[in-house]
């Protein structure tokens, strides 16, 4: 799991090791950018939640598929 970047804190750390705001606001923009830590690459709620559907109707579909193979096995028994 990715952790999450705080960029105030950054842009604070920056400043205080004595660059300007600009220059600290552009690096930790940038070390965002390269790490990769932006929110495009989150799950949201909404997609868990589609997730959860998708694999509750996945399992649905298993349990029917097996009852009617199981329906069809006792039907060959004589």
């Amino acid at each position: 799991m990715a952790a999450a970047f705080d960029t105030i804190t950054a842009v604070h750390r920056l400043e205080d090791a004595g660059l300007s705001r600009e220059a600290a606001e552009a690096i930790t923009a940038g070390d965002l950018e390269a790490s990769g830590a932006g929110r495009d690459g989150l799950a949201t709620k909404a997609d868990l939640a589609a997730l959860e559907a998708r694999m509750t109707w996945r399992i649905i579909g298993i349990v029917i598929a097996a009852n009617a193979l199981l329906l069809a096995a006792f039907k060959l028994i004589p």
